[in-house]
């Protein structure tokens, strides 16, 4: 019967803890560590007593070590036994003698083993808590690729990863992603922490790693170190920009990355739903690294604060829309890769434009002041920016309404002009 329900015991917490990557010698600790907490609640201490574990042959042996006493010299029932005790069980032994008594599992009462079963699971459901969250906290900044196996209501997508579960929020998934379960799907894990004592791992697709691990998988220059992205900036789903530098002279940096036909950088492309990737050259330079940035508009002059945090950029009349880019994206871009606030001026042609304070009457003194500060010392200069442009520029001096004002009145002498 003891060695029965001791193989039951080993057997089936030994195939758990081998699903759960659990080592043999750690689950034996657990194991002994539950079985003294049922010797320490029975007798009050474990002191006395030896576990024996057997992993191999399924066996457990707990010996209740004693000494043998005078009978009228017992004090402590739990390390000493009286002589005349003892030698019911062993003829042989003597005074002072140590009498080892074999305890039967079955002994500490159904109720003690059910409750060590539950305390084993537990303690293995800890290591692999611990395990998940030791394991996944190395791999931030990895790729994995996992099967989606639920979508919530509130679009975060569960995924299964070798069986453990893990979380890509809607807040880090491509606006342009649509998956169902069963869906493979691949992102990098970029945190790793505990909640109510469980392990969450969250993986990203609009992290800017994402694109950086797709670009090490794809461009073996990058892998290998001969090319280093030194800043990235993204929109995720809709385009990016990349500044990368090339350790080797022989190496086109740009060139390397997108490859002969754009072969090299379309699976990255398609990776991240068609998002558009701006591959250029970094520099220390930041008068020419905002040039760069502001790719594929040609700019014609830079004006850099002395903190280097905002400048003043002035581009051909023709090429405003290029570097603004479809709806702010290609500044806003800009801006993030070089870690400085650029506001775009036009090139102004005097005889086809005019001189912003002509504007006086209809637009105040104050307001005049105002434009001039933020470089819009024309008509055209005004009409380049849209109305939120205006608002963020003056920092809300002149509000929404009246810069839509603004731009009508100006729109309207040009359509006059015109006529």
């Amino acid at each position: 019967m003891q060695n029965e329900l001791s193989r039951q015991i080993i057997q089936s917490f030994s195939e758990i803890a081998k699903d759960k990557g659990i080592a043999k010698d750690l689950l034996l600790t657990i194991l002994e560590d539950v079985f003294r907490a049922m010797i320490r609640k029975k007798y009050e201490s474990d002191e006395a007593f030896n576990v024996i574990l057997n992993a191999d042959r399924g066996e457990i042996q707990i010996l209740h070590i004693r000494e043998v006493v005078p009978d009228d010299e017992l004090e402590d029932p739990v390390t000493e036994i009286t002589l005349s005790e003892a030698l019911t069980y062993d003829p042989d032994l003597e005074l002072y003698d140590e009498y080892a008594q074999e305890i039967q599992i079955t002994d500490f009462g159904r109720r003690a083993v059910t409750m060590a079963r539950q305390q084993l699971a537990q303690s293995i459901r800890e290591i692999e808590k611990d395990n998940i969250f030791e394991d996944y906290s190395d791999r931030v900044g990895e790729i994995i690729l996992g099967d989606v196996y639920q979508v919530r209501a509130n679009k975060d997508i569960l995924v299964n990863h070798n069986g453990v579960e893990l979380m890509l929020p809607k807040s880090e998934q491509i606006y342009k992603d649509r998956y169902r379960k069963g869906d493979t799907i691949r992102a990098v894990v970029v945190e790793v922490k505990r909640h109510a004592g469980n392990p969450s791992v969250i993986i990203s697709r609009t992290s800017p790693l994402f694109l950086e691990r797709l670009f090490e998988n794809e461009i073996p220059e990058v892998f290998d170190g001969i090319i280093e992205l030194k800043r990235i900036a993204r929109e995720p789903g809709d385009r990016s920009k990349v500044a990368v530098v090339s350790y080797d002279d022989r190496v086109d940096p740009v060139g390397a990355c997108v490859g002969m036909k754009g072969i090299r950088i379309h699976s990255v492309v398609r990776e991240l739903q068609n998002e558009n990737i701006d591959v250029i050259n970094y520099t220390d330079d930041k008068v020419e690294f905002i040039k760069r940035a502001l790719q594929p508009a040609r700019v014609m002059k830079v004006e850099l604060r002395e903190d280097g945090k905002q400048a003043s950029v002035l581009v051909p009349a023709d090429e405003v829309s290029k570097a603004i880019g479809k709806g702010g994206v290609n500044i806003r871009l800009a801006s993030k890769l070089v870690d400085c606030e650029i506001d775009v001026f036009r090139e102004v042609e005097e005889e086809d434009d005019i001189d912003i304070s002509e504007f006086e009457v209809d637009f105040g003194a104050e307001n005049i002041l105002i434009l001039k500060e933020i470089g819009c010392d024309s008509a055209r200069s005004v009409l380049d920016l849209d109305e939120d442009e205006i608002v963020r520029r003056t920092d809300g001096r002149i509000d929404r309404a009246e810069a839509e004002r603004i731009i009508d009145i100006i729109a309207y002498e040009f359509e006059e002009d015109e006529d």
